[in-house]
Parts: structure tokens; sequence; C-alpha cells
């Protein structure tokens, strides 16, 4: 329990240190947006670091060359635990924007320092709202901002993270509308953080995977249509392959 608790301090400060800190990237984003971001993105990916270092988190790595730093891509990867995002985010080369769900919009100072770095806020529930966010993602990737999301929509919260649940096909609307490549990100033991023993943390060894990055464009007609199912299989065997390392 001392481990949240040392986290959670942190997490606090960090949020009142940043408010004033944003407040200086805005000003700073009129001149150059670009070292805004850059700047922006380096002191975040600090501080998610810390987070799970506190937390006693070791990492594997595989496949990070697969990352492309010249090219916006889509991320497509599964979900178990809210340490996907905070290691996972760590990790990106380039400007990346998560697609989130709609009720991080409503957190202070959680909000700003996500919008500030590109992440979208999408309701799941509201079909409309759902693909205007996912235009918005489309637009991102044609600027040069990548887009990582998680198909299966939430949390797996059935205890077998071999247990994938099924993708939402409209993530990949993104990869066909920019023509970008898809990279299938596979997370390994991330819920033995923190969900399984909530509200603890646990020192945990888990594994992230890159997979090599595919164009929709090279997909065949029948993978084009289960494109959802094509991914899913192939992070399902990546996440099956990797339960050894963890």
């Amino acid at each position: 329990m001392v481990r949240t608790i040392i986290a959670m301090i942190f997490v606090v400060l960090y949020c009142i240190v940043s408010i004033p800190l944003l407040g200086i990237m805005c000003i700073v984003r009129l001149f150059s947006k670009n070292a805004a971001t850059w700047a922006m993105l380096k002191i975040v990916q600090w501080a998610l670091g810390v987070v799970y270092k506190i937390c006693g988190v070791s990492v594997t790595t595989i496949g990070l060359e697969n990352v492309p730093d010249d090219e916006p891509v889509l991320f497509v990867a599964n979900h178990q635990s809210f340490f996907d995002v905070i290691i996972g985010y760590t990790q990106m080369k380039t400007r990346c924007g998560y697609v989130a769900k709609k009720s991080f919009e409503k957190v202070p100072v959680l909000s700003w320092n996500m919008k500030f770095l590109y992440c979208l806020f999408i309701d799941r529930e509201n079909i409309k709202q759902g693909m205007a966010t996912i235009n918005k993602a489309i637009d991102y990737i044609k600027n040069g901002i990548s887009v990582f999301i998680f198909p299966e929509g939430t949390r797996n919260k059935s205890g077998d993270e071999t247990n994938i649940a099924p993708f939402h096909r409209g993530s990949f609307h993104i990869a066909k509308k920019t023509g970008c490549r898809i990279i299938p990100v596979s997370f390994n033991n991330t819920e033995a953080i923190f969900e399984r023993q909530f509200p603890k943390v646990k020192p945990t060894h888990v594994v992230i995977e890159y997979g090599k990055p595919v164009a929709y464009k090279d997909l065949t007609r029948d993978e084009q249509r289960n494109i959802d199912e094509y991914f899913r299989t192939k992070i399902r065997d990546m996440v099956v392959k990797n339960k050894a390392l963890e």
C-alpha cells in the first residue's frame, strides 16, 4: 500500500505543477507549436515513467524498432489496465494522441494534459459522437500525428488476458481513410499491477510487443472485410506467445 500512496502523492503534485506549466506551454505554442508539443511530451513521458517505477513495474519491450519515427501510424492494442496507457505512452517516439473514454474528459487537469498532447475522447454509446472522434483522428493522421486506440472499447475484465474481446471495426476506418500503416501492440500482465488487487499496486513484470507495420492496401480483400478479426487474432497470438516472458 505504501507504493500506492507514494504514487498518488506524486500524481497529485504533478497535476498541481502542470497547471502553470501548461500555461507556459500555451504561450510557447503561440511562437512554436512544435516546440511546445515536444517539450510537453517529454515532461509527461518522464512523469508517467516515474509513476510506474514507483509502483515497482519492470518492462520488457519487443519490436520497438518496428515503430517509425518519420511517419504517423495507427496503433491498435489489447486493453486490460490503466497502466497500458501509462507505460505505453512513455515509449512513443513521436506525437501521438490516445483515444480515451469520454469520462476522462471531465477530470480537471488530467484532461488538460491529455488534450494538449492530442488525446481524443470517445463516447462509444453515442454513434454520432463516436464517428466525430474517428474523423478527428483521421485529421490527426493527415497532419502527421499518430493515433493509439484500443479497439475492444474498454478494459478486458475477464481475468484472462488471452480472452480478447471483439474489436470495433470502426477503429480501423482511420487507416482505411488515410492509408497510414497499422501497428498491432500487445500488452501482457499489466492487469497484475493494479486491477487484480485494487486499490493496491504490486511490483510486476510486463511485456509489450510492437508488431510489424501493416498497410491497409496490402491486405487481401478478405482481410480488409474482416480487418477487426485479422488484428484481434494477430494481437492474441502475440499475447499468448509472450506469456512465457511474464
